[in-house]
Formats: structure tokens, C-alpha cells, sequence
């Protein structure tokens, strides 16, 4: 028990979900044991009960911790009953309105229980005993566990124990706890019996709980299971002894009681387990036989039921159920007032489908032998058996001879068997008819293609370059898959790529394998040859034509067919072209490979000359710029010899000179001549002929142009036009001593300056 004090607040109460009734039960703690035992729990005439006793807290007079108790018309579970508590009997009454939580430290546990359930101590102990002595093998009664302790966090950590504990009742066997959660021997528990806990802990078994109870529940504690059922498999005429136990754990804080429904201990007749779909456990139609044995000692008569309408003739101990139903037997034992009951349920799984199948293999060294691999009937088997589950494969329809390796089970044509069950374990025997397939193949011609690299090697996709000519005249619907021999082929193992490299340059040999479904229809090899395409002569081609030209375009001789560009297939290999574009040639030899050779035409021409820019009167650092446009790739040249990529000449002495620009794809040459200036550094005018004169060369080109002279004052000595001859060094006819002398070039724009020299 725990120490978590219970808050009795309505706001916190209306959080539970549970039974909200303005009845309640009522508590009558006037009942003895014996009375409690034979005229409240057994009831029965089926079961001799003796030795009552009962232990608890008698608090005061009239008061006790156990009781009978009647459902008084609320919807607590039970009509009427007995409640065993840890506290006083009449505090389980409803309303579910204040906490109990009392009794003794002086109020023992039990020693039985603690060892039941392996926990100590335990204080405040109620408990109900008695001997009785079955007439059938079957007991069973039903019961409520409730308690305080089903409270917030507290759920997930604390419980009260209790436990109902059966034995001969001459001791010959130990002490078994009969309650239990079903199908386990784990006791039931407020822990472990509970939904999920808001910040506490997950549900547990929470099919098993009842409810947490509100304010007006018909009894007054925090919640409680559901009905939960006690049964045990007993011998009739057996005395047996039960003990009936609850207490607190560890302390005497938040008591908890059992409620037993009143006459719901019954002496009953074990038939078995249901037979249903429900349970997993149907019975097998058409495979099994179901005998309903409800024999018991004496002389006694049965009276078998189906649905519960009394079967006309089945007074038989036992009974063979051939449909599914609610079967139920009466019987009356050794014509006693005593009728014990027995009941199942039983389902008829449909049968399984047994009809044969059939597997063909192949033989690919014709011998009269196929390995088979069985497991390819299963989805044929599941075809008619949709729930099947496989368990072994056999020679014969005994199942004395298994086959051990199943995926590959050499064989003659014969009948194999395969051992199946659905799903609820009906077992069945499949027969499987193992025959060689002896389809009519085509002879499969050789499987060419052209190879790009002439390395002899190609990347096949096998299921479009290959597949159509082996299913070429086969019937629709049939798989094709390739090995790179026939006894994988056969076997269905090692199976090649789709995506296939040939590893036999030139030619190789592999397997198809053709099947229908699980069965073999055929093997046929095919041969792979990878034709290669010569590539001399394919070489790309970069060419230019000249604007106003034509030009020929020739594809390599001897091949089958020719086609340029998007026109037709024709034997012309050459043609003349007069527009610049790409041209492909599409070349097929004559085992139908195709090369192509394309041939890159760029336009190309004769140059413009649209200026040339002269930067001259610089001495030796004159400079000559050619600006020409046109189609073509262009280099430069002022003597016509010496060519440069650059249209800048630079360091050009002054003189007369031809610009050449040609075009470098043979497109022709454009010139033009000009002229670059300059002005004598120096003259000697002294009548021997030479340099006599101080003039311009090439300025007669300009004859608008005028040179004026001066000398280091300033003063204008001399002055002449582009047609000029020059100065003779004179002035007035008299001759002016060697100096520097000055001057200016007015010539197209342009004023120009500078100095010379005059030598005597």
C-alpha cells in the first residue's frame, strides 16, 4: 500500500472515466461462513462442501472485514456475492466518496499468500476456506479485484495482493494460485492490470481493467478489473481445499477487497479448448477428426447440444461435432440432483485445395534427367491454397521419404509430393507431377551487331537486341533469361545481366533460357558475332569555302550506301556543297553497320580593306594599323613575303609600301599601297648633287600641304608647298651658316614639328 493521501475532491474525481449510478451496492455482514460458501458462492448441488472458516478483523461488534453483498438494482457487475476486504466489509458500499484506509498493525497478514505471490510483509488478512469434493473435473467462479491503491502515479507502483489457492485437500500437492491473469501464471495486480498513466507508466493487460470509478460508483473504491474468471482442472470425487486470501502489502494504507460472484462457482466438465478462428484453432475440415469426450465415473446420462437446442439421439459420453456451432453437454451424475455442463466452441476451417501441379524442366544434355526445383510449384500450390505455409517436400504421399534439397532435386518424370498447411496448421499432401519439356525450338540464326571501337567487344541489352528473335513463332506471355552455359540455364542459377558485355571479343555463345512461369519451355544457345566497322577515311573533317566558290566532299569508297545529311540512302559518296554547314555523311557497310563522318564547312573570303591607319614623322618609330573585315582568318604583311597575325607594324622606316592581307584558308589577298613620312635629320647643301636639298619625301602626295623654316630665333627663313622642291639652304640667295633650324608640316589636318640639321 502507499502513502499517497486520496483527495476526495470532486474536480479530481469527475477526471476518471467510470460507473456513475445513483445505486449502490448494500452489505449484509450477518452471513457466516458456511453460509457464505453454500448458499452464496457454490450453490450447487454438483460438489460436497465442508470445513468452512473464516478469518479477519471483527473491529466491533457486528462489524467484520468480510460479508455478503447484493448489487441492490446499481450496475455494479455482480447481482450478489461475497467481498472479502482489508478493511471493514460495509466500507465498500458506494458512494466512491471518502478514502478507506484503516485497519490494525496487530491485524496479521498471511504466510500462504506471501509465498504465492513472493512479497513480505503483508498485514490485514481476510480469509475464506473450505473443503469440497467435485463430481466433474472442471471448476470455475468469477471475481472483481478493487482497490484505492487504482489512483493517480500510485497505479503504477503499488498493490495489495491477493490470491485463491487450491490443493488436496490431503496435502499430496502444493498450494496453486487460481487467480491469475488469463493464460499466464502472473497474479493479477493494480500494476499490472491498469490503461496508460499520464506521466507515470504505459497500460498494461488493460483488456482486463474495469474502470476507474467516480463519486457515484456502486462501490466505494478508485477502481477496480473487470469480471475475471478463477478455473481449475480437478478429478472428480477428489476432496480438495481452497483458500481464499486478500491483504495489505506492507502497510495497513489503501485496502483493496476481491467481490466473488454469487454462484458462479461451478462444477463443470472440461471439453477442451474452443476450436475457433478466433483462438487460431479451428478444426480441420476433411482432415481431422474431433471427438467430444465429456466421460465422468458413475452412472450418469448426457445430453449433448448444438447452439442450444438439444441434438436428437448424442446421449453418448462422447460426441463427434461434423459443424461448426456452440456445442454444450448436460450431464446428470449418478442420478443426483447434480447436472454438470460442458462447453466449446467449434469452427470448421474450409479444407485444403489437394488438386495436383505440375512442373516442367528442361534437359540439356538429353539424358532423360532435369533438376527440378520444387519450390517453383509453391505459387501454383497458393494459387488454390491462398494461406498455404510449406513444410517439406516428399518421394511419396506417406511422407516417409523426404527430399533434402528441394531447389535442386535430380529427377526422372514422376509424382513428388509437398506437404502444406494453412494457417491454422490443417496439413495436406499436393501432389506434383514432374515432366521434361520437350517444346519444338527454332534454329536461332547468329545474333549480329556492329561494334564502334573494333576491340570486339559490345554492351548488349539483351532484352531488346536478343529476346525478339528468340521468341520469334513462340506463343505470347513466354520469359526469356541467359546463362552463360546450359546447365545454369537449366538450373536457373548464375543468370546473366541484362545489360551484357560480351567477355570473347568477336563472338561468343551464350544460353537462353525460355520459361512459362515456373516451367521450362526450351534452352537454345545464341551466338553473339560483333562485326567491326574499318575507321579509316572516318575521320572528321574541317574544311572552307570561299564566298561566290563551291567545294567537293568525298566519304571513303567502298561501303554499300551513303547518306548525307537527312536526305535518302543512296551509292553517292561525294558531293559538291556551296553553302557553309555541317555536313554528316551516314556510311552502311555491307553487314549493315553505320559509321558516320562529318565534315565541318566554315565560310571564308577575300579581305576588306577598310583603312590603314599610318602614324608616320616619328623617325624610326613609326607605326602602319591595317583595319580589315571579312569571312576569313586573315594575316598581315607590308612586303608581301613576311606575314604576322597582328595588323600593327611597328619601328617602320619611312618609304613607299604595299599593304597585303591575306586570307589563310587560300581565299586570295588584298592590297593597297601607302606611303609613311618623314623628314631628313640632316642636309649638305653644298652643290655635289647630294642631299643638297632639305624636303619631304612623298609630300608631293599632298600638295596642299606647306612647310615653313625657321631658325633658332624664330625667324621664318623659308617656306614651301607639298610641290616644292625644298630649301637649298639660302636665304636672300645668301647662303645660311650650319645650325639647327626649325620648322612646321601643315599636311592633312595635322601640324607637325621638328628640327634639322644643316651641314656645310
Amino acid at each position: 500500500m502507499n502513502f499517497i493521501r486520496k483527495v476526495l475532491s470532486l474536480g479530481l474525481l469527475t477526471g476518471f472515466a467510470g460507473i456513475a449510478e445513483a445505486q449502490y451496492i448494500t452489505i449484509d455482514e450477518n452471513y457466516t461462513a458456511r453460509q457464505l460458501v453454500e448458499d452464496v458462492l457454490v450453490n450447487s448441488p454438483c460438489a460436497n462442501v465442508e470445513n468452512f472458516t473464516v478469518n479477519g478483523d471483527p473491529f466491533n461488534a457486528g462489524q467484520n472485514s468480510y460479508a455478503f453483498f447484493s448489487g441492490n438494482g446499481s450496475s455494479f457487475p455482480f447481482a450478489n456475492g461475497i467481498v472479502l476486504s482489508t478493511a471493514r466489509a460495509n466500507r465498500s458500499a458506494g458512494p466512491n466518496d471518502n478514502l478507506i484506509d484503516e485497519g490494525s498493525p496487530d491485524w496479521p497478514g498471511d504466510p500462504d499468500l506471501e509465498q504465492a505471490l513472493g512479497v513480505s510483509p503483508t498485514v490485514n488478512a481476510t480469509i475464506l476456506e473450505f473443503d469440497f469434493t467435485p463430481l466433474s473435473d472442471h471448476i470455475s467462479f468469477d471475481y472483481i479485484f478493487a482497490s484505492e491503491e487504482y489512483h493517480g502515479t500510485a497505479t503504477c507502483q503499488y498493490s495489495d495482493g491477493f490470491a485463491f489457492l487450491l490443493r488436496p485437500a490431503d496435502f499430496s500437492a502444493p498450494y496453486t494460485n487460481l487467480a491469475v491473469l488469463p493464460g499466464s501464471n502472473e497474479p493479477v495486480l493494480v500494476t499490472n492490470v491498469h490503461p496508460q498513466i499520464a506521466g507515470g507508466c504505459p497500460a498494461e493487460n488493460e483488456a482486463y481493467f474495469g474502470g476507474f470509478n467516480g463519486n457515484n460508483a456502486p462501490i466505494n473504491f478508485n477502481g477496480q478489473t473487470a469480471v475475471l474468471k478463477a478455473e481449475a482442472t480437478v478429478t472428480p470425487y477428489v476432496k480438495y481445499h481452497i483458500k481464499l486470501v486478500i491483504a495489505d502489502f506492507l502497510n495497513i494504507r489503501y485496502d483493496s477487497a476481491i467481490f466473488l460472484g454469487g454462484g458462479s462457482f461451478k462444477i463443470e466438465k472440461d471439453l477442451g479448448e474452443d476450436r475457433t478462428f478466433a483462438a487460431g484453432d479451428p478444426v480441420c475440415a476433411g482432415g481431422e477428426t474431433v471427438i467430444l469426450d465429456a466421460t465422468e465415473p458413475g452412472n450418469n446420462t448426457y445430453q449433448w447440444f448444438r447452439n442450444n437446442i438439444a441434438i436428437a439421439g448424442a446421449t453418448n459420453p462422447q460426441f463427434q461435432p461434423l459443424q461448426e456451432g456452440d456445442y454444450k453437454v448436460e450431464i446428470t451424475l449418478n442420478a443426483t440432483a447434480c447436472v454438470s455442463t460442458g462447453e466449446i466452441k467449434i469452427d470448421y476451417a474450409a479444407p485444403l485445395d489437394l488438386s495436383a501441379v505440375g512442373i516442367f524442366q528442361c534437359d540439356e544434355n538429353n539424358d532423360g534427367m532435369a533438376v527440378f526445383n520444387l519450390n517453383k510449384t509453391n505459387d501454383r500450390i497458393r494459387d488454390n491454397n491462398p494461406d498455404a505455409v510449406f513444410f517439406n517436400y516428399y518421394e511419396d504421399a506417406a511422407a516417409t521419404a523426404v527430399i533434402h534439397s528441394p531447389a535442386s532435386y535430380t529427377s526422372a518424370p514422376k509424382t513428388v509430393y509437398a506437404q502444406i498447411t494453412n494457417q491454422y496448421g490443417c496439413p495436406g499432401m499436393i501432389p506434383i507431377n514432374l515432366g521434361i519439356a520437350n517444346n519444338a525450338l527454332p534454329n536461332l540464326s547468329p545474333v549480329p551487331t556492329c561494334d564502334d571501337d573494333q576491340d570486339g567487344l559490345y554492351h548488349f541489352t539483351l532484352s531488346t537486341e536478343v529476346t525478339p528473335q528468340v521468341t520469334a513463332g513462340l506463343p505470347s506471355g513466354l520469359d526469356v533469361n541467359y546463362y552463360l552455359n546450359p546447365v545454369d540455364a537449366a538450373a536457373g542459377q548464375n543468370q546473366v545481366s541484362d545489360d551484357f558485355s560480351n567477355t570473347e571479343p568477336f563472338q561468343q555463345q551464350i544460353w537462353a533460357a525460355i520459361t512459362n512461369g515456373p516451367d521450362c519451355y526450351g534452352i537454345i544457345p545464341v551466338n553473339l558475332v560483333i562485326q567491326t566497322f574499318p575507321r579509316t577515311g572516318l575521320e572528321d573533317v574541317e574544311d572552307f569555302l570561299c564566298d561566290g566558290t563551291t567545294i567537293t566532299l568525298e566519304a571513303p569508297a567502298g561501303f554499300s550506301s551513303y547518306r548525307w545529311n537527312d536526305t535518302a540512302q543512296s551509292a553517292t559518296r561525294a558531293i559538291t556543297v556551296s553553302q557553309p554547314q555541317t555536313y554528316i555523311v551516314t556510311i552502311t557497310d555491307a553487314n549493315g553497320c553505320t559509321a558516320t563522318k562529318t565534315f565541318v564547312i566554315k565560310a571564308s573570303g577575300k579581305a576588306i580593306i577598310n583603312s590603314v591607319d599610318i602614324t608616320d614623322f616619328r623617325g624610326d618609330r613609326n607605326s602602319v594599323f591595317i583595319d580589315a573585315t571579312g569571312a576569313g582568318d586573315y594575316e598581315y604583311s607590308l612586303d608581301g613575303q613576311h606575314y604576322s597575325d597582328s595588323p600593327l607594324f611597328s619601328d617602320v622606316t619611312s618609304g613607299e609600301y604595299t599593304v597585303y592581307v591575306n586570307d589563310t584558308h587560300g581565299c586570295g589577298i588584298t592590297t593597297k599601297p601607302i606611303f609613311v613620312m618623314d623628314y631628313p635629320k640632316f642636309f649638305t647643301p653644298n652643290n655635289d648633287g647630294v642631299n643638297d636639298y632639305w624636303q619631304i619625301p612623298f609630300l608631293r602626295l599632298y600638295p596642299d600641304a606647306e612647310v615653313l623654316i625657321f631658325d633658332r630665333y624664330g625667324k621664318l627663313v623659308y617656306g614651301f608647298s607639298g610641290n616644292g622642291t625644298g630649301w637649298d639652304g639660302r636665304l636672300d640667295s645668301k647662303p645660311l651658316p650650319s645650325t639647327d633650324y626649325w620648322f612646321t608640316i601643315s599636311i592633312a589636318n595635322r601640324l607637325i614639328r621638328g628640327h634639322f640639321a644643316l651641314k656645310r
